[in-house]
C-alpha cells in the first residue's frame, strides 16, 4: 500500500540520520569518561576502547528510544509543513491510521530495546564492573611502567625497576622505598622476580642490599646485604565475592530475590520498553504543526514530554527502593496513564473533538448586521 510503504521509507531515513548522529554524541562523551576514568587509575589505559564499547552498549536502550521517537515527530512534523497530511485527511486517511505504519516499522526496534533493556543491560555491567575490579586488584608490580617510579595500592611503598627482562616477569636494578609500622627501609637489587603464591604476590629480589630505619633520631640504620630476600607486594582475592549490585543482576535474579531495590532496579528495565511504546503513540498525538506559525514551539514541547517522561521513569526506581510506591502500581500509574492519556489525545484529533461552548458571532457596532448576511443573499 503506497500509504504505509512511503512513511515507513521516511521513517527509515529519518531513523538512521538521526541514530547516527545521536551515537557519534554519546560515543564521544563516554570516550571523554572513560579516558578521565583511565588518567585517575580506574581501569587499564589498554582496556579503554573495550570499555567504551561495554558502556555503549549500556546505553543504547535510550539511544534507541530517542532516535526512534525525533524520527517519528520529525517526520510527522515535515508531513504537516509540507501539507501532505492534508492529501491523506481529504483521501480519507484518519490521523489514528497512522498508527499501524508506525508500529509495523517501530516493532523490531521496541524489540531490540526490550531484550536489551532486560538481558544486555545488566550483562554489559557486569563486564564493566570486573574491568574495573580486576585493574583495581591487581599486584602493585603490575602497575609499574619500567623508568618510572610508582606507588603502591596501599600509599607505602615506592616501586623503580629499570627495565623488564625477556620472559618469566623478570626486572633489573629494582629500587624499593618503603614505611611500615614507623619504620623506613630502602631495598636496593640487581634483580627481580614476581611469584604468585596462595597467600598473595611476591617479589623475590636477588643480589641486593637493604637499608632499615626505624624513625627514632638516635636509632642506627641497619644494613644488610642478601642473596635473596622476598618482597609481598599484593593478596590474592576473588572476584565477585562482594554481595552484586542491582544493576549487576539478571532479570530473572531481580524477581528471585524481591527486595526494594531490585524490584526498582526491574521496574527501571520495564520501564525502557514500556515508555519505548508509549512514546510511539505520544509522537504521533503531539506532532502537530502549523504551517503559518513557528516550527520550533511544538518540537520544544515534545522534547520536553520525552525528557519528562524519561525522568518519571529514572524518579520511579527512587520511589521503590524508599517504599513510596509499589513495583505494580508504579507500572500501572507512570505507563498505563501515559498510555491512556497518548490514546485520549489521539482520539480527541481522530474524532475532531471540541471542548467547550462554541462562541457564536454576533453583530455589533461596529460590525453591521447588513456586513454579516450579504453572503447569504440570494
Amino acid at each position: 500500500m503506497l500509504f504505509q510503504s512511503s512513511i515507513r521509507k521516511e521513517l527509515a531515513r529519518s531513523f538512521g540520520a538521526t541514530l547516527v548522529v545521536l551515537v557519534t554524541i554519546v560515543m564521544t562523551i563516554v570516550l571523554i569518561r572513560t579516558l578521565g576514568q583511565a588518567s585517575r587509575g580506574s581501569i587499564s589505559p589498554q582496556d579503554v576502547m573495550l570499555y567504551m564499547g561495554y558502556s555503549a552498549l549500556g546505553r543504547l536502550p535510550t539511544i534507541l528510544t530517542l532516535a526512534l521517537f525525533v524520527a517519528m515527530v520529525s517526520t510527522l512534523s515535515r508531513m504537516y509543513r509540507d501539507s501532505e497530511m492534508v492529501v491523506w485527511f481529504t483521501s480519507g486517511q484518519g490521523i489514528a491510521g497512522f498508527l499501524s505504519p508506525l508500529f509495523r516499522f517501530s516493532w523490531p526496534v521496541l524489540l531490540v530495546i526490550a531484550l536489551m533493556a532486560l538481558f544486555v543491560w545488566p550483562w554489559a555491567n557486569q563486564q564493566t564492573k570486573d574491568m574495573q575490579s580486576r585493574y583495581q586488584q591487581r599486584g602493585d608490580l603490575d602497575r609499574i611502567t619500567p623508568g618510572v617510579f610508582q606507588e603502591s595500592s596501599g600509599g607505602n611503598r615506592v616501586f623503580f625497576v629499570d627495565r623488564d627482562l625477556a620472559g618469566d616477569q623478570a626486572s633489573s636494578n629494582v629500587f624499593i622505598a618503603a614505611t611500615e609500622k614507623g619504620k623506613r627501609s630502602v631495598t636496593t637489587a640487581q634483580s627481580g622476580r614476581i611469584e604468585n603464591r596462595d597467600d598473595g604476590q611476591f617479589l623475590m629480589l636477588y643480589n641486593g642490599q637493604r637499608l632499615e630505619h626505624d624513625g627514632n633520631e638516635k636509632a642506627t640504620l641497619k644494613v644488610s646485604d642478601f642473596e635473596s630476600y622476598g618482597v609481598r607486594t599484593g593478596t590474592s582475592s576473588l572476584l565477585g565475592q562482594a554481595l552484586p549490585e542491582a544493576k549487576l543482576m539478571s532479570s530473572r535474579a531481580l524477581l528471585k530475590d524481591p527486595t526494594p531495590g531490585n524490584l526498582g532496579e526491574l521496574a527501571w528495565r520495564l520501564g525502557l520498553a514500556l515508555s519505548a511504546i508509549n512514546l510511539v503513540v505520544l509522537a504521533l498525538a503531539l506532532s502537530n504543526v502549523n504551517p503559518r506559525g513557528k516550527r520550533s514551539g511544538n518540537l520544544i514541547f515534545i522534547v520536553l514530554a520525552f525528557v519528562v517522561y524519561n525522568n518519571l521513569v529514572n524518579l520511579g526506581q527512587s520511589w521503590i527502593f524508599v517504599g513510596l510506591i509499589g513495583f505494580g502500581n508504579l507500572l500501572l500509574l507512570l505507563h498505563g496513564g501515559v498510555l491512556v492519556l497518548g490514546l485520549a489525545w489521539l482520539a480527541r484529533r481522530h474524532m475532531n473533538w471540541r471542548f467547550g461552548r462554541k462562541r457564536r458571532l454576533r453583530p455589533g457596532p461596529h460590525r453591521p448586521q447588513s456586513a454579516l448576511t450579504v453572503g447569504s443573499a440570494g
